[in-house]
């Protein structure tokens, strides 16, 4: 996952409803003991042993794990995990594994093993909850209700994001992954139900978000990239967010950047047979994809449910991919977080999707989380706040100067990509 530290002694497309009752959790947990914390500093420690302890009967274990999501959502709870981890993530796992729980303890078992890694983050501890935790979750993704697909789908993209420590860890579980999309054995992967198959699409764009400066063969990319147009026409909303996303945050991390030079050059190439042979396929799907696109911004609605909200937040996420596709132009979105702590930031498809899958993974943890939790101060870049002393009258000056240079850059950016296209611009192979 992008830069690497080991560990130290916080607008979704997806309504907070999607998470249903396994993110919301019971409220056992702080019953129990948040309203006595400051009193008791033992008291994190007393209740997670009394929760791992409670994991061992069975008739428990449903509730306790509750109570351990309860701690996780609103703890960071590193201090307390450091020399427990992986006697919670042993006991998770076992409720994973095929006939040894309930589908809502698997549930709630694959969550916890996510929140897990988020609270220990980068290093050699979310490495090992990566590797011993991938076997199970894949007989899980195979083997399991839709329910308990959709939860170890979040899961197993967590646990790679976080533990990953190259692009071909990460790339095994987007494979994994794709073979739920778009399965070519039918015989192992039967075919997915729409919320199955939105959220294994959603998984799979967040990993993708990490591809970082790999080296790229785009003949393979054809194909994928094909499929994932055919979904912008399912009669699912949900599938046609989570295409969307994909295929833009395709385009962004596979396509743009230097090979967005190459393509523009190759456009003016007259002699077809000197053009690589992904090159007409990928421009094809690429007009038919703004063509859908155009469609599903302006939709009047009749396709797929009737929810107004839902009909909405497709245009409006449809929309935004379309400023894209023409401008190359990015969306912002800012998010408060603590006196202090600044504000979050994201100016790329990479960190909005990153942004709304940890959003709803994290569900009313993720202010929390995004406050102290230093995985997510690395991931999004949040730093200290130096304008908190500074008075009212020159936090407005500097919010002016730095809106006027952020405009400045986009419409240097977008003047780039018009030279682009017209082949004003030629770059030498790196």
């Amino acid at each position: 996952m992008g830069r690497r530290k080991q560990n130290k002694s916080t607008t979704d497309q997806f309504d907070s409803s999607d998470t249903d009752s396994i993110t919301s959790t019971s409220t056992g947990f702080s019953d129990l003991t948040l309203a006595h914390e400051t009193e008791n500093v033992n008291s994190l420690d007393f209740v997670i042993d009394k929760c791992i302890e409670s994991l061992d009967n069975k008739s428990t274990r449903v509730k306790a794990l509750k109570e351990l999501l309860d701690a996780f959502e609103g703890h960071v709870l590193l201090p307390y995990l450091e020399n427990r981890y992986v006697t919670l993530l042993d006991h998770c796992m076992n409720s994973i594994k095929k006939g040894k729980g309930s589908p809502t303890e698997a549930c709630l078992a694959s969550r916890a093993i996510g929140l897990l890694a988020v609270t220990v983050g980068t290093g050699s501890s979310a490495h090992e909850i990566m590797e011993q935790s991938l076997p199970h979750l894949e007989r899980a993704i195979v083997s399991g209700n839709d329910a308990v697909k959709i939860s170890v789908l979040d899961c197993l993209a967590i646990v790679t994001f976080i533990g990953a420590n190259n692009w071909d860890e990460t790339e095994k579980s987007m494979k994994l992954i794709w073979e739920i999309i778009h399965s070519k054995s039918s015989l192992k992967v039967s075919r997915p139900s729409s919320a199955v198959l939105a959220a294994a699409v959603s998984a799979w764009s967040f990993l993708l978000t990490t591809i970082g400066g790999c080296r790229i063969d785009l003949d393979s990319w054809v194909e994928p990239i094909s499929f994932l147009c055919t979904l912008l026409e399912n009669d699912d909303r949900t599938v046609r967010f989570a295409a969307g996303e994909a295929v833009t945050i395709v385009f962004e991390t596979v396509i743009g950047n230097r090979l967005s030079y190459e393509m523009s050059d190759l456009a003016d190439l007259d002699n077809e047979q000197l053009k690589p042979k992904w090159f007409k396929p990928i421009m094809s799907l690429k007009a038919k994809i703004k063509n859908l696109v155009v469609e599903l911004s302006m939709e009047a609605g009749g396709k797929g449910t009737a929810d107004k909200k839902n009909l909405n937040n497709q245009r409006d996420l449809f929309q935004k991919i379309h400023r894209y596709f023409v401008d190359e132009e990015c969306p912002e979105t800012s998010t408060k977080i603590a006196k202090g702590l600044g504000v979050l930031i994201t100016s790329s498809w990479a960190k909005f999707i990153q942004l709304n899958f940890m959003k709803r993974f994290l569900a009313s943890g993720f202010l929390k989380h995004a406050q102290e939790n230093e995985l997510l101060h690395d991931v999004f870049d949040i730093t200290q706040d130096k304008m908190d002393n500074v008075s009212a009258k020159d936090k407005r000056v500097n919010r002016l100067s730095e809106d006027k240079g952020r405009t400045q850059e986009r419409n240097k950016y977008r003047q780039l990509a018009q030279q682009m296209k017209r082949g004003h611009i030629f770059t030498q192979e790196d």
